[in-house]
């Protein structure tokens, strides 16, 4: 089983993001203002959808203050992904 396959429910270890992935990432965090997040890593669980769960570095401009943080993104079969939450590590 290679690094991105994944068991129905079971999350994946986490791996750099696809152009799909970014994509999602993109679509859901698209109108987010104040803290940037800049996603390093993601992790999927393949449900009725799929569950992201982004690795990213977090900051927020202008102060150079960076942590990081976990960001979870939900993409229905049909519709756009959206932000279910944010954790920071």
């Amino acid at each position: 089983m290679s690094e991105t396959e994944q068991l129905v429910g079971g999350w994946t270890k986490f791996h750099p993001l696809t152009a799909e992935d970014q994509k999602v990432f993109d679509e859901a965090m698209q109108g987010f203002v104040g803290v940037k997040y800049t996603p390093q890593e993601v992790s999927t669980q393949l449900v009725n959808g799929t569950n992201y769960r982004f690795k990213c570095e977090a900051s927020m401009p202008p102060a150079m203050v960076i942590w990081q943080a976990v960001v979870e993104i939900y993409k229905p079969i049909n519709g756009q992904p959206h932000v279910v939450g944010i954790t920071r590590i």
